[in-house]
């Protein structure tokens, strides 16, 4: 077979952008084969590492499977597997990217590459967003002795550029946050910068829009770079700016054909499409919990919100009664079925088939991290009213939309700061952007289904996200929300590596 692409992956995460490329195959082999990832945050480190370990095997191990049904510590790899061990962690470095140990290593990495004659490679990552997020900016303009200046998050793509330089590699893959395209220091445009660096790398690139309307024809504006997920099967709304960059001396000869682009697909995945067979559970209590105490605190819920139905503007009052009335018929048979659970339903959703087998993964009927948080009982009338209205009236409600006996006590609340605080995750839409900060709280991630009463679990915001059900995270609950917050989805990253791929061909 030919020889696969090699990979360096950079801010590699829990490994979203690198499973989409390493899952590509060329005749039953693969296309590509990540010779090194970096990331360096030590729970995200470990779920890559993981990864890249079960990787390795063309059926997941039977430990593996064991492990995810009985729960506890992990086993014991090295010992099990020792070469696969070794090899996942050859691949998968625990390093900060700048620090003289990561440069040393991928200088190291980089000369083995040379030294066997590979020719073909590849550069992916995407240097840490918070400070060129809008919300990230908002935070930053906040502290009265922020300097963006000494901010060395707006420089971490320097570092992207320098190993560019270095690998000069056949391509690349770069992505960010949209924010990015509006960020400045000191009035300098940062897309500018990066940009203009980034065709400067090594032997010199030509920059590409995934989605740009030109082909060949003159560079891509900023605009051009922005992918819409949504608009490639991905069942979120989310909005990432991701630069390919072809080497000079293979894009000038490039012919249109050949130019990565992405296709759109024929309409948008949803929400429900996604996670609807996932079993029902409910949600948690943040104090004393138990179901007894949750049937009690959702008794105490549905009152509350039956009580300020008069002030509530809806158009069916009458929906929105009954549907509260169904509610306390069923709070019961909703605790008992607990607050996680293990089984997974066969994939009976109507999901377009490619994307529904990338889903389902190898996990053989394991559900991992589909286990609820826990709310305060404030929050879970304020969640019941979002979800209802949500279902009743479809769209989620803003804030001035909530009756103000449901409220929270914030002197911002009335403002239109919040106006999304609360915000139903609709059914038959896809999702809103999976962010890192479902880590904090769940009241942007509501799940469509009141009788549920809760935010999103791990695995459902994994999925939203398009990681396999077999990818599992490591770390706690709070980590793992911020690793799939943070990744590139999988699904999409897939998409990204086929539309490369015949360039490869041609080296």
């Amino acid at each position: 077979m030919a020889s696969p692409v090699s990979i360096v992956d950079l801010f590699s995460g829990p490994g979203g952008l690198g499973e989409g490329f390493a899952a590509v195959r060329a005749g039953g082999d693969p296309a590509y084969r990540i010779e090194v990832s970096i990331e360096k945050e030590a729970s995200a480190h470990a779920t890559l590492r993981l990864r890249a370990f079960l990787r390795r095997f063309s059926a997941l191990p039977g430990e593996y499977l064991a492990w995810l049904r009985r729960g506890g510590p992990q086993p014991d790899w090295a010992r099990l597997y020792p070469t696969d061990w070794a090899a996942a962690d050859h691949e998968a470095c625990c390093a900060e990217l700048g620090s003289t140990a990561a440069t040393d290593l991928l200088e190291q990495r980089i000369r083995q590459l040379e030294m066997s004659g590979q020719k073909k490679t590849l550069l992916i990552g995407g240097p840490p967003c918070q400070a060129y997020s809008l919300a990230g900016r908002s935070r930053n303009a906040g502290i009265a002795t922020y300097d963006a200046i000494k901010d060395h998050r707006n420089f971490l793509y320097e570092e992207y550029v320098r190993v560019l330089t270095r690998l000069n590699p056949v391509a690349f893959v770069m992505e960010n946050v949209k924010g990015i395209l509006s960020s400045s220091v000191e009035g300098k445009a940062i897309f500018a910068s990066v940009t203009r660096d980034l065709r400067a790398a090594g032997n010199g690139y030509r920059l590409f829009g995934l989605s740009a309307a030109t082909l060949l024809a003159g560079d891509p504006g900023p605009k051009d770079f922005i992918v819409r997920a949504e608009e490639h099967g991905v069942p979120q709304a989310r909005h990432r700016v991701i630069i390919v960059g072809v080497r000079r001396d293979i894009a000038d000869d490039l012919p249109a054909e050949l130019v990565p682009r992405l296709a759109r697909t024929a309409g948008p995945v949803t929400v429900e499409q996604t996670i609807g067979h996932f079993p029902p559970v409910r949600s948690g209590l943040s104090r004393g919990d138990d179901a007894g105490s949750w049937v009690s605190a959702m008794h105490a819920a549905i009152e509350e919100v039956e009580g300020a139905l008069p002030t509530i503007s809806t158009s069916r009052p009458g929906d929105f009664g009954a549907l509260l009335a169904s509610m306390r018929a069923n709070v019961g048979v909703t605790a008992l079925r607990g607050r996680a659970s293990k089984a997974a339903k066969p994939n009976m959703t109507t999901l377009p088939p490619e994307i529904g087998a990338w889903l389902s993964g190898k996990p053989q009927g394991v559900l991992t991290l589909h286990d609820t948080r826990g709310h305060m009982h404030s929050d879970l009338a304020r969640y019941l009213f979002a979800a209802c209205h949500a279902r009743i009236e479809r769209v989620s409600p803003r804030a001035h939309e909530f009756p103000q006996s449901l409220a929270p006590a914030h002197r911002n609340w009335t403002t239109g700061k919040f106006n999304d605080r609360f915000r139903v995750q609709m059914a038959d839409h896809p999702s809103t952007t999976i962010t890192s900060h479902i880590s904090k709280d769940g009241h942007y991630f509501i799940h469509y289904d009141p009788f549920q009463c809760r935010s999103l679990t791990v695995r459902e915001a994994a999925r939203l996200q398009t990681f396999p059900d077999d990818y599992l995270f490591l770390g706690n609950r709070t980590q793992q929300y911020v690793q799939v917050g943070n990744a590139v989805p999988p699904w999409l990253a897939h998409q990204i590596a086929m539309a490369l791929l015949p360039i490869y061909d041609r080296i």
